[in-house]
């Protein structure tokens, strides 16, 4: 399974604004951790997610039949008389494909939300069947 990552976004660091050196560039801190593992019978993702619900993930396969995992937390400030000096409590958007191997078995795919991971189950198939057309993922 090899994992790629799509519209991710991220503030310069005040070194490369300083200086105007777009060629260093830092790792994205925004983006949540990622476990990928295998056992005989399935292939488990688990993506680290602290303070987000089922509601904040969108998980679907695509006609390329890639696993697209993406989240979106919008910040809400219910303190309208707090004037934060940082605030660093959100993410923001976050998007990540993966290509499956040829033998995940696509109808049946599930997801849950536990105590701040993403867990995606990724069953092998047991015998061979005819490609799957690109569908959403409901998570449990």
């Amino acid at each position: 399974m090899m994992p790629t990552r799509r519209n991710q976004t991220w503030l310069p660091s005040i070194f490369n604004d300083f200086f105007d050196n777009d060629w260093i560039e830092r790792a994205n801190t925004n983006a949540p951790a990622i476990n990928v593992s295998e056992s005989e019978k399935e292939y488990c993702v688990e993506v680290a997610a602290p303070g987000m619900s089922k509601e904040d993930f969108n998980i679907h396969l695509d006609e390329d039949s890639n696993l697209i995992i993406s989240m979106e937390k919008k910040s809400e400030d219910k303190h309208d008389d707090k004037r934060y000096l940082r605030h660093e409590f959100s993410y923001t958007k976050f998007q990540q494909a993966m290509i499956l191997p040829d033998d995940v078995d696509k109808d049946a795919i599930s997801a849950e939300v536990n105590n701040g991971v993403l867990d995606i189950r990724l069953p092998k198939l047991v015998k061979q069947d005819l490609p799957k057309v690109a569908r959403n993922i409901e998570i449990k």
